[in-house]
């Protein structure tokens, strides 16, 4: 697992093409303020333990959210940080599984229309933790 942090003073999406058959219709844009995006990519791997790779997603999702003092996560799949990718369905799954754990512990929690391209529109101010990369 790829994890990409980046903490943004605006964030925002909206769905172009849809690259998955059974995904979920999605054609509404959204935008969010003061909020923590994880560009996370889901490796082959992750797939042999689900629960361990949800609970280190989770995990630092929280640690970096903490240390921005920042109570809003949108979770995004974003397949560009290796060349090994989990199947879409365990992908969606952890993404799922994570949702809950985290709005469990009191975060704001969404994800961006899986199986979509999106335009994207952020700002990310420039301080220490406003981004930051782990590889599990």
């Amino acid at each position: 697992m790829k994890i990409l942090m980046i903490y943004c003073d605006y964030f925002a999406y909206k769905p172009t093409i849809k690259n998955l058959d059974w995904a979920k219709e999605e054609t509404e844009s959204k935008n969010y303020e003061n909020v923590q995006v994880a560009f996370i990519q889901i490796e082959s791997h992750d797939s042999e333990d689900l629960s361990g790779s949800v609970k280190k997603l989770v995990n630092f999702v929280k640690w970096v959210a903490r240390k921005n003092t920042c109570e809003k996560v949108i979770l995004h799949s974003f397949a560009h940080l290796s060349e090994s990718k989990a199947e879409p369905e365990i992908t969606k799954e952890i993404f799922d599984l994570s949702e809950i754990k985290l709005e469990n512990g009191g975060y704001e929690t969404t994800q961006t229309p899986f199986g979509y391209f999106l335009d994207l529109d952020l700002k990310a101010p420039g301080f220490s933790m406003a981004r930051v990369f782990k590889s599990f």
